[in-house]
């Protein structure tokens, strides 16, 4: 075995005995709750789960790439969906940033609190007027001594409710398009700063999806992440990863639909026997596993790519169209072999179904996806 390969598996064991002890008992009530307790960020920093793959001198587990999307493809198996999104946004999306574009002061400021839970981050693109065209944001950052003052609105802001930090997109020159936008790094409790309602989704309930408001919000000139005017070729740069572990939920869900689903057909009966033993049963098991092995071996080749710096945008859209399309085949199969019982709220496959409609969705529609692969196929 390789010394990659025994560090996944230990992890592995890690993860899933956390998840059993310190999820699995709540996760139900969470559902319920229309959200996770704020204290679950603080209790995966002390198991050593957040930032597992940033630099060890932020106090991180100093793990591979590998490890970081072994942790979200378990949550999501296991129908932890809302978790593993705010973990993949966090963990995934925003620590990323700060530690591929932040100065060595902004990385010693944020990344250790990000890595204990303390602090709780999330990525503010998204506008009610602006969603996959970015060039069309109006929140605005005006620069005023040494002080930016932010002003707008965002939507649909994944950790919204609990971020105490947030990278917010902006326009630093609204007459210069996508070329005139930057990044800040905010700080929740600052003046200015609010939070509207909890908007409330068909699925993924214990994930906190929010909108953030910025009235006269100042931030110091050294909350600017990377260069003025350079935001869109940051987002376009770290984009490929959010796809990445989007695909990575999706296999992973996909895989736990068809675990949940095969345990169910061989215990229901029907005509006197289990309904696996009938052929159009053993036929669809057989389809959805052949998609999800397809799409699996995409998802590891992506990884390798990624790892070795060689994932590009078009690489991304393919892999996130293509796992996640295949994560509403699956779902929707392994859900009608349940009959009536899968659309009700006591089988655990009715929380895949919903929570998976998301998926094509966010982090760049299908239709988006697609968009991006035709432009690398025949250009604009």
């Amino acid at each position: 075995m390789s010394a990659q390969n025994e560090e996944l598996d230990l992890f592995r064991d890690m993860v899933l005995r956390f998840l059993e002890q310190e999820i699995e008992p709540h996760f139900e009530e969470w559902e319920k709750n229309h959200m996770m307790p704020r204290e679950v960020w603080n209790t995966m920093g002390a198991a050593g789960l957040l930032l597992v793959d940033m630099p060890e001198e932020y106090g991180s587990a100093g793990a591979s790439f590998d490890v970081a999307q072994m942790i979200m493809w378990e949550m999501s198996r296991l129908g932890y969906a809302g978790l593993a999104t705010g973990y993949n946004i966090h963990a995934n999306i925003c620590a990323p940033y700060v530690n591929n574009i932040g100065t060595e002061a902004q990385k010693a400021q944020w990344l250790p609190k990000m890595v204990t839970g303390e602090v709780v981050t999330a990525i503010a693109m998204t506008e009610p007027g602006a969603g996959s065209d970015l060039a069309a944001l109006r929140t605005t950052a005006v620069k005023d001594g040494d002080e930016y003052v932010l002003n707008g609105s965002k939507v649909f802001i994944t950790n919204g409710i609990h971020a105490d930090m947030v990278i917010v997109c902006a326009k630093t020159d609204p007459k210069a398009g996508a070329k005139g936008i930057s990044l800040f790094l905010v700080d929740t409790s600052l003046p200015g700063f609010s939070t509207g309602k909890k908007i409330e989704k068909i699925g993924q309930h214990s994930s906190d999806t929010a909108e953030l408001f910025f009235s006269d919000l100042r931030v110091p000139a050294d909350a600017l992440l990377g260069e003025e005017g350079k935001g869109f070729v940051y987002l376009m740069e770290e984009l490929p990863r959010e796809r990445l572990g989007c695909s990575t939920q999706a296999v992973g869900a996909a895989q736990g639909a068809l675990d949940l689903a095969a345990a169910y057909v061989q215990e229901r009966q029907a005509f006197g026997q289990p309904i696996a033993k009938f052929q159009n049963t053993r036929f669809k098991l057989a389809d959805v596993k052949t998609d999800i092995e397809l799409n699996l071996a995409l998802l590891e080749k992506n990884i390798t790519k990624f790892k070795a710096g060689k994932m590009t945008v078009d690489d991304a859209a393919v892999l996130k169209l293509a796992t996640t399309e295949m994560q509403l085949r699956a779902v929707n199969e392994c859900l009608q072999m349940f009959g009536g019982y899968g659309y009700t709220v006591e089988y655990p496959i009715s929380r895949f179904y919903v929570d998976a409609r998301i998926q094509t969705i966010y982090a760049g529609s299908s239709e988006i996806m697609k968009e991006v692969i035709s432009r690398g196929i025949v250009g604009r």
